[in-house]
């Protein structure tokens, strides 16, 4: 019933009284019956407090989280105490969850009574040091809501905000981001007060005299350094730029926009303009802030400019937002192009639009002289257009232009003096009057007669018109008054009894200034002076110019006026304050994860696990990491890697406690290690993953016997939230230890951690580097399992296209001809480069001499190897040679010139992008590994209607590999065919899915990193398997 809108208040009694069912779900649609109606049946409501409270003890957290909503939304003063003793629990809850639902019943309660400030913030500096990802970004929503002003709280929870954002959920990613850019503003110095930030001394150089030395160490010392927290949120947040969520994406190129220097902000362009594919509603807030952006940067979206061209499908508000951010970046190089595009904008059905165009192009030749007279030129061809509005635009434009240079366009406002017969829109009028009188000098003949007919027609006049009508009287009447005396009398009496009393107003007012008599004050001398005064010639600026004092992307910046609610951005500190209060104790940091795990750290009084030496390179490089892992938990890991490397024979010799018994032990584990085949890897592999499920299991049963109620709360947090994704301490330090041994070339000892030795392409492995674990991520490292490292190799192609290409056209290159194929041979020029095969041949009847490669053209970052120059061709022959290309994995054309003695030809060669591609070999399991991790923006998918005969799994995998370089993964499915390869220049993995369905269709799925590429590649495979 309430789904469909219908009012349900009158069933309260009998709904509150299920309140104490024992069924979960019932409790649940319970608490959003009162959710919805307790405000109106406060009465009511209140006999069912004494059942939320003995829910917020329940087992279940999801029935705790629920009474605490319910509860924090029902808005009766009486029980105030109540709500806040029950948000002062949860924030002490076990179960992040149910913290979360404490943070947002915070800014409920401070809603119904701000009297309680006090008491939340203390709730609010307590949840701000929560570890869990789940918590921080409605803590930080609250902490906005009630004290935006207490920066103070923020300092020692900083740096974990910055490490935590990518984790956290989105609309938590866009409230933190806001927050740290208020709060940077006010605490790290201004990043804009020179051009190049220094972040570290570079080294001087070796022949630099004393004077040069003293010199640069002068202008060092004067450039600005960066501070490191400044940068972390600048590092930690640019990954961001990639969501999937437009809000994510806009929150964090304001931040660049307000905190990055100039020369890194420009990153956020590409982004921004990926965000222009979005529904309508996005597309309105990206332009708005992009429009504000190009004002003041041009050169960010100056490459993009393609990007803001307009669609005819567009609403009429993005067309104008368009139109503003490509008048804001035209400038010498790109004005012909956008004075073509304008062009056909002035066609447009929509006349609002068409009228914006002209403004546009109105605004373009102010900006840029060169174009000036064009653009006058083009907009008085269009006061002959048939329709009125644009005509009307026209006229208003080429009047601000005529105000800059009017000594040079008397013709144009002859032309225009001839339109006022036909042009009835009022503002259109008004502007040619205007122009007349002010130039009426330079058009002696023309002017007397304009104000003769505008007499006639004065009283059917708008009364803009008539205003200006008085005043090309008085101006006519000052120059040229023997001709317009009585026509101006006559005006002038007609103005005395209008209707409008604004019009009478300036009727008498002129009269008085301009007409002798003896009433007239000493103003009258100075009539002459006042009409005909030079007048400035007007600013054309963008609607835009004065919004960039309000925040990016909020919606005071939406309006361009200050909203209910709206933080003003701060300017930067002169000096910036003190860097150490945002520094924490890493000997109380750590105290406290020990008290998580429970149990203290014993010492082992017998053999240690890593040899001396290389503990105190471990203490002094992780000193919290070793000080925060608890004593049980390694002595029951050292124990379990010791008795497991004995076994396996493949533990690192050097570290056993005794140098003897190392000795012995090594020279054992190279005897081992050479005995051993590649063949034995897999029980390898197998003995690992054993060692990290022993691993995860005992560090999951340290946890859960733990005794402090604060530790527990942390770790189970995580592993509810994230279960599966939590990782360990201890397990990080010893994955560093294999790390530091690989290193020494003289080790040949089979490790367990080096799995990758196994395999010549890899799945990269995510090392810890952080000298220092913090705390604040500690929750978020228990029970870390080694991953299993998948095979990949790449393998030799499957199929090699027969179809080639033309390069030059005999009749184009004066009888040499060349075609081109790509041979899918492996890059002999280098591992990027794409091998192509161009076999040119001489078609005269004579020898063509010198046949080599000259200028190239191409784009930035391509690279092109070219083939060694033929000496001598002779007629009819021809001849094979083969160039090597890197394309930078895009399907730009690589142009040059393909000369001979004589002359010289422009070819291109484009590659289709199946031919990107270096096939690949793995196993099902391992694909499927790597499509899991390549979902959500790195899928693309389609269904297509597969001929009947292209449905047999020879055909599909022969016409699949001949339209794109790919390798056949084997199928334990008959329907499924899977098909994988990396892209020739960045080692992308391209897995295909072939997935056969009923009725004689097929879903075609790709996932990979270079999107670009997957949705051509699906585009060029939909043909292959459709068409027959």
């Amino acid at each position: 019933m309430i789904a469909n809108g219908k009012n349900a208040s009158g069933l309260f009694p009998a709904v509150v009284k299920n309140v104490a069912s024992k069924n979960i779900e019932i409790k649940k649609l319970v608490y959003v019956y009162l959710m919805r109606y307790a405000e109106e049946q406060q009465d009511l409501a209140l006999l069912s407090i004494s059942t939320f409270q003995r829910a917020l003890k329940d087992p279940n957290q999801l029935i705790r989280a629920s009474a605490l909503r319910v509860l924090s939304s029902i808005r009766v003063p009486i029980i105030v105490p109540i709500m806040m003793l029950a948000i002062k629990e949860a924030s002490s809850d076990l179960s992040p969850y149910v913290r979360k639902n404490a943070a947002h019943a915070i800014q409920k309660l401070y809603s119904l009574d701000p009297e309680q400030k006090e008491m939340l913030i203390e709730v609010i500096e307590k949840l701000l040091k929560d570890r869990s990802t789940l918590v921080a970004g409605s803590v930080v929503m609250a902490f906005e809501e009630v004290c935006p002003d207490r920066i103070d709280l923020i300092h020692k929870n900083y740096r974990k905000l910055c490490n935590l954002l990518v984790d956290v959920e989105e609309w938590g990613q866009v409230v933190i981001i806001h927050m740290l850019t208020r709060y940077a503003r006010t605490q790290f110095a201004s990043p804009w007060k020179d051009d190049e930030v220094v972040e570290e001394y570079n080294e001087n150089n070796f022949y630099e005299s004393d004077e040069e030395e003293k010199e640069k160490d002068r202008k060092m010392k004067n450039t600005y350094t960066m501070d490191p927290d400044h940068r972390l949120l600048l590092r930690n947040t640019k990954p961001l730029l990639q969501s999937r969520n437009a809000a994510v994406v806009m929150a964090v190129a304001q931040l660049y926009w307000h905190l990055a220097p100039k020369s890194e902000a420009g990153i956020v362009s590409k982004s921004l303009v990926r965000l222009l594919r979005s529904n309508r509603e996005v597309q309105y807030i990206v332009l708005q802030n992009i429009a504000t952006m190009s004002i003041q940067r041009k050169g960010m979206f100056e490459p993009y400019l393609k990007s803001f061209y307009v669609r005819s499908t567009d609403p009429t508000m993005i067309k104008t937002l368009k139109l503003e951010i490509l008048t804001s970046l035209a400038n010498e190089a790109n004005i012909s192009t956008l004075l073509r595009e304008f062009q056909t904008y002035v066609k447009s059905q929509d006349k609002q639009f068409a009228a914006a165009t002209i403004q546009a192009i109105g605004r373009c030749a102010t900006n840029i002289t060169e174009v000036t007279d064009t653009c006058l030129n083009g907009l008085v061809c269009l006061l002959s257009n048939r329709d009125e509005i644009v005509v009307a635009e026209s006229v208003v434009v080429i009047k601000k232009l005529l105000q800059t240079q009017p000594a040079h366009h008397g013709e144009i406002i002859k032309h225009m003096a001839k339109l006022l017969d036909n042009i009835t829109v009022p503002v259109a009028r008004a502007s040619i009057l205007w122009l007349i009188g002010e130039y009426c000098e330079r058009v002696p003949k023309i002017a007397p007669d304009v104000l003769r007919k505008t007499a006639k027609s004065f009283t059917n006049e708008d009364d803009l018109v008539k205003l200006q009508v008085l005043n090309l009287g008085a101006k006519l009447y000052l120059t040229n008054s023997k001709q317009t005396k009585l026509l101006t009398q006559y005006v002038l009496n007609l103005g005395k009894y209008d209707q409008s009393y604004d019009i009478r107003d300036r009727t008498r007012f002129i009269r008085q200034l301009i007409v002798p008599n003896e009433k007239s004050g000493a103003l009258s001398k100075y009539a002459k002076k006042i009409f005909l005064a030079q007048k400035p010639a007007p600013l054309l600026e963008s609607p835009f110019k004065d919004r960039d004092h309000f925040q990016l992307g909020t919606l005071s910046h939406t309006l361009n006026s200050r909203a209910t609610g709206y933080l003003e951005l701060s300017d930067w500190p002169e000096v910036a304050p003190d860097p150490s209060v945002r520094n924490v104790d890493v000997a109380e940091s750590a105290k406290e994860w020990t008290g998580i795990l429970g149990k203290t750290r014993k010492e082992k009084p017998t053999e240690k696990f890593y040899s001396e030496s290389e503990e105190e390179e471990d203490e002094s490089a992780s000193t919290s990491a070793s000080e925060s892992k608890s004593g049980s938990e390694s002595e029951k890991e050292d124990k379990e890697e010791d008795s497991s490397d004995e076994s396996s024979g493949s533990s690192p010799s050097s570290e056993e406690s005794s140098d003897s018994e190392s000795g012995s032990k090594e020279s054992t584990a190279k005897k081992t290690s050479r005995a051993t085949d590649e063949s034995d890897s897999e029980d390898i592999k197998k003995k690992a993953k054993g060692i990290s499920k022993k691993r995860s299991t005992s560090s999951t049963s340290d946890t859960e016997s733990t005794s402090s109620e604060e530790s527990s709360s942390d770790s189970k947090s995580d592993s509810d939230s994230k279960p599966g994704k939590s990782r360990s301490a201890t397990s990080s330090k010893k994955e560093e230890k294999p790390v530091q041994d690989r290193k020494a070339p003289s080790k040949q000892d089979v490790f367990l951690l080096d799995l990758d030795d196994f395999c010549p392409v890899t799945t990269p492995v995510a090392v810890p580097t952080a000298a220092v674990l913090s705390p604040s991520l500690a929750a978020d490292l228990e029970g870390l399992s080694l991953p299993s490292s998948s095979v990949i190799d790449v393998t030799t192609q499957v199929s090699v296209p027969t179809k080639t290409h033309e390069l030059l056209h005999r009749m184009s290159g004066k009888g040499l001809a060349a075609h081109y194929h790509f041979s899918r041979q492996p890059g002999i020029f280098g591992d990027r480069t794409v091998s192509v095969q161009v076999t040119i041949t001489n078609t005269t009847d004579q020898k063509i001499e010198n046949i080599h490669v000259g200028e190239k053209k191409l784009p930035p970052g391509m690279r092109m190897h070219e083939f060694n120059p033929i000496g001598c061709l002779e007629p009819a022959e021809s001849i094979t040679v083969s160039m090597g290309i890197d394309f930078c994995d895009s399907t730009q054309t690589a142009s040059f010139q393909l000369c001979t003695k004589d002359d010289h030809f422009n070819v291109k060669i484009q590659p289709p992008v199946g031919e990107l591609l270096l096939p690949v070999t793995m196993s099902e399991k391992d694909f499927k590994k790597e499509q899991g991790m390549l979902t959500g923006m790195n899928e693309t998918s389609a269904t297509i209607a597969v001929a009947p005969q292209n449905s047999t799994s020879l055909v599909i995998t022969e016409r699949v590999v001949k339209a794109a370089n790919l390798g056949v993964v084997p199928s334990g499915q008959d329907n499924v065919h899977r098909f994988a390869a990396k892209t020739v220049h960045s080692g992308s993995l391209m897995l295909v899915t072939v997935e056969l369905k009923e009725s004689s269709t097929a879903q075609l799925i790709i996932n990979t990193e270079k999107t670009v590429i997957g949705s051509v590649l699906l585009r060029e495979l939909k043909p292959v398997l459709s068409q027959g």
